[in-house]
């Protein structure tokens, strides 16, 4: 299974959003060995380097150095839950693919 990365912020209401459909997801079953390393902007501006450019908001998912998402301003919790798992099931395809 690839391994996904998130670059997120402290306090940020999407970001929040985001780990609450990776919780979802995760429990409804299917999703327990997909791992997201995660990268605070604020506190480790070092490790967004190798995505500077690529996104300006945050939640913003990649795999592979490739964007999977990135937030919007004003999106609902139910977009936020369909394109984490959209990047859930690129994560596991990768696997099933390989």
């Amino acid at each position: 299974m690839k391994t996904l990365t998130m670059i997120e912020m402290a306090g940020c209401p999407y970001c929040a959003n985001a780990h609450r459909a990776m919780d979802a997801l995760r429990a409804e079953g299917g999703y327990e060995g997909v791992t997201v390393d995660f990268i605070d902007e604020n506190r480790e501006p070092e490790k967004t380097q190798p995505f500077a450019g690529q996104y300006y908001y945050v939640p913003s998912i990649f795999m592979d150095g490739e964007k999977l998402y990135e937030a919007q301003p004003g999106q609902s919790y139910d977009k936020i839950y369909a394109e984490v798992k959209h990047a859930f099931d690129a994560a596991c395809e990768k696997t099933h693919n390989s």
